[in-house]
């Protein structure tokens, strides 16, 4: 088992309720509702165990730990550690946000449209900038984790909205460019596996991130923009048995259609305007199974959605193309973007149409619309890896669960980077953590 990282941003904080500054300094506290949300939080994480819990030292995070801990129930104490402090923005600490508007308004349009741009200037008057300094923190952070842990650990850090996502920035090998491309809410969970080998350097797996369900929304609230809500389709028997099925139209089984009918029921309350499906039989009875709840919005079927094309591996179990592909194999585990399937397609050509069919659709949309996706776990994580600002190289980061629902959002337009609202709901499925069947890509 990989070393498992559970992420949660601490609850409702006074000054979150109020609209103001944040920042380090400690001058804000958890309100009546973070206590709640901090204690749902830990009874959503009851069936882990944890070997250790890090928490930033600053009042409202670490209010939110002891609350999680004591509804989790789980007899450890919170070891806290400066490298969690939320971002410095001394000077706007306890202002409102229309104050630090008209007080400095470059640096705030930067803080709104390009964060690791925004540049402040300290008491002792030198320039810092806040985005990348913070993730040069949480490396530091990361790097002290991964050496105290291994494999099979299962470990809590209770912090910050900036200060996690940046950890996550850095733990996926991404820029302060990406910053924005995040969404973490107040007593969100978010998960990651940490796979390390004799030789290779750790590898990084992005399980779920913001997941909010607990907290008795089914989703994160949506704003400006139009929503995407990208599902995978509901599982096969050839993903039980790990079989690779590409383009051969296998169905779901009767799990996959539970699965169908359990994301129906967790986007029930949702309102959707439009419905699309990739044109084979597995995602378009997962989106036809959704769409009961939902009658009368259409249901388009895109060719473009379609599972990446396996050739010669269709049908055939990992052993069986390790019997006769053994190289190929190995590389398509390693650098999946160096791989042409024989007689099939390359992951490049899978990035390329489905991205193509992603854009067409997101353009498409009113700007308060919400529409369904539904799609494969090849096509999900390329489109998933390009929002994420990843590569084709890097489709392995980022998991997909049979069933499991993603969130997209436009709040500047279909044309402007989108953001990663929720990665892979699969509460409705049974449990904060993904176990549906890992399958074969």
């Amino acid at each position: 088992m990989p070393l498992r990282i559970v992420l949660v941003r601490h609850g409702l904080s006074s000054f979150n309720l109020e609209h103001r500054i944040q920042g380090r300094d400690d001058l804000s506290n958890l309100t009546e509702e973070g206590q709640l949300q901090a204690r749902r939080t830990g009874e959503a994480l009851a069936d882990l165990a944890f070997q250790a819990v890090y928490s930033s030292p600053l009042q409202r995070a670490s209010a939110t730990a002891a609350a999680l801990l004591a509804s989790h129930g789980a007899p450890l104490s919170p070891l806290y550690d400066t490298d969690l402090l939320e971002i410095d923005l001394a000077p706007w600490s306890g202002l409102l946000r229309s104050e630090v508007r008209a007080l400095d308004p470059e640096q705030e349009r930067r803080w709104r449209q390009a964060p690791e741009t925004m540049e402040l200037q300290r008491a002792d008057g030198s320039r810092f900038l806040p985005v990348p300094e913070l993730l040069e923190q949480a490396g530091r952070f990361a790097d002290r984790l991964l050496a105290h842990h291994g494999d099979d650990d299962t470990v809590l850090v209770v912090a910050h909205n900036a200060i996690l996502r940046c950890l996550v920035l850095h733990l996926l090998g991404l820029p302060a460019s990406g910053f924005l491309r995040l969404r973490l809410d107040n007593a969100s969970i978010s998960v990651l596996n940490v796979v390390r080998g004799p030789e290779a350097p750790p590898s990084v797996q992005l399980e779920s991130l913001n997941g909010t369900s607990h907290l008795g929304s089914p989703l994160p609230p949506s704003g400006a923009g139009c929503r995407l809500l990208l599902v995978r389709h509901g599982e096969t028997d050839w993903n039980r048995e790990g079989r690779f099925q590409g383009q051969i139209d296998i169905p779901l089984n009767p799990h996959g259609l539970a699965q169908a009918e359990a994301a129906r029921a967790f986007l029930a309350p949702i309102p959707l305007q439009r419905a699309y499906s990739s044109d084979m039989a597995r995602p378009l009875r997962t989106a036809e199974v959704i769409l009961s709840s939902h009658p009368g919005v259409p249901l388009t079927t895109h060719r473009g959605l379609r599972e990446i094309g396996h050739g010669l591996w269709e049908g055939r179990l990992e052993s069986e193309i390790a019997a006769g592909w053994p190289d190929l194999l190995a590389a398509w585990k390693r650098s999946p973007e160096t791989v042409q399937m024989p007689e099939g397609e390359t992951i490049g050509e899978v990035w390329d149409r489905s991205l193509a069919a992603w854009n067409r659709i997101a353009a498409g949309l009113g700007p308060q619309e919400t529409a369904l996706v539904v799609a494969h776990d090849a096509v999900n994580k390329t489109i998933l890896c390009a929002l994420l600002g990843l590569s084709p190289a890097d489709i392995w980061t980022v998991k997909q669960g049979n069933g499991g629902v993603t969130v997209i959002d436009y709040p500047r337009g279909a044309a402007a980077t989108p953001v990663v609202t929720a990665l892979n709901f699969t509460a409705h499925l049974g449990g904060v953590i993904d176990r549906t069947a890992a399958g074969a890509l």
